[in-house]
């Protein structure tokens, strides 16, 4: 217990000291103004499933009597996972005596990332981060990401069998956040894959519906906010396509949408197609994935650009403070570490992959 302590505290004093510092690919809260006024092409975001590291997993469990989170000393008013998989990869690391590689996988571990349920029951992960923020006075990151014909039978392969399965889920999603404060990612890929024509026509009202209906149940929590995905501006290039079917999805009765899930586009680029898809709904907000952004996209035409590139480094920190009055967050919805599928060397969708969290950290310039 008492070394699970010195990494909970080290960890937290890190992120207090740190805070002052696709081709076709689909990308893989909030207004958090006033306190929290408020939460890829063809191929597919994370389904996270939490994998043995390297030499095994870690039971290690928060010591009693502490927060459980080395979110306690920073200002960040998002939860931060303390037995996340970067968190337990940099106390195996330690142990193992690689100091400096821990220390830098701690530059993702005293961060908080989005939490992804997957799987039939999303409860036992939802509840789980209840329990934290309760602790913590902080808002949870949720990904809602099980719509059928998930990512058209690629890496992301998946979804629920049928639509009432889904509705099904989806209801236990949102009954397990109850007034927990919660940002909700709405269904990566859904949208833009319907409107790139990966997703069959005859599926495409059926998405809509389902979009529309989980707005609104969701919305039904008293303390949620729900960011509808919208792609990134390398994937549908022209935002007034997308404007058509966010609205058959019900945006309308959303936070906003979300931009740049899973991928990698700059946070420039990313902000001023926001501001022109935003001006096509009426002025809605929106939120920003940079997780794996801070070297931008991989240069150059290259194939599946989007999956797992070499050279990238991580983004943004987590922050509402963003300067910019439609923009009500940035946050890592993809959890910086796992892999995007199995393409250069990386293992299944969402599988945790410490050497590329190893490269983006060693990557990143501050």
């Amino acid at each position: 217990m008492s070394a699970r302590l010195t990494r909970v505290t080290h960890i937290a004093h890190l992120a207090h000291l740190t805070r002052t510092a696709h081709l076709t690919r689909g990308a893989r809260a909030v207004a958090l103004a006033g306190a929290i006024a408020l939460t890829f092409g063809c191929s597919s975001g994370p389904e996270p499933r939490e994998a043995a590291l390297v030499r095994g997993p870690s039971n290690a469990s928060p010591s009693p009597g502490s927060s459980g989170s080395p979110s306690a000393a920073d200002d960040s008013p998002f939860w931060v996972d303390p037995v996340s998989p970067a968190a337990r990869q940099a106390e195996q690391w330690r142990e193992q005596g690689r100091a400096k590689d821990a220390a830098l996988i701690e530059r993702i571990a005293s961060q908080p990332v989005a939490v992804w349920p997957a799987g039939d029951d999303p409860a036992p992960k939802i509840r789980a981060a209840r329990e934290g923020t309760a602790r913590d006075d902080r808002t949870a990151v949720l990904v809602a990401y099980n719509i059928p014909h998930r990512d058209c039978g690629q890496y992301s392969a998946g979804g629920a069998h049928s639509v009432d399965v889904y509705r099904r889920w989806l209801d236990t999603f949102a009954e397990s956040i109850q007034d927990m404060k919660a940002i909700v990612i709405l269904e990566p890929d859904a949208i833009p894959h319907s409107v790139d024509g990966c997703t069959p026509a005859q599926f495409h009202q059926e998405r809509f519906q389902l979009l529309a209906e989980a707005i609104e149940r969701l919305k039904e929590q008293p303390n949620t906010k729900v960011y509808l995905d919208a792609g990134n501006p390398d994937w549908i290039k022209n935002p007034g396509r997308l404007a058509t079917p966010l609205r058959d999805s019900g945006i309308a009765k959303a936070d906003g949408f979300a931009l740049n899930v899973s991928n990698f586009q700059t946070d420039d680029a990313v902000r001023d197609y926001g501001h022109q898809l935003s001006a096509l709904l009426g002025g809605k907000h929106f939120v920003v994935d940079s997780s794996r952004n801070g070297n931008g996209p991989l240069p150059g035409a290259r194939t599946d650009a989007w999956c797992n590139p070499p050279g990238r480094a991580l983004g943004k920190r987590p922050t509402a403070d963003t300067g910019d009055p439609l923009l009500d967050a940035y946050l890592w919805i993809k959890r910086p570490g796992e892999s995007d599928g199995e393409c250069r060397g990386g293992p299944r969708a969402g599988r945790w992959w410490p050497d590329y969290a190893l490269g983006l950290a060693r990557n990143t310039r501050t």
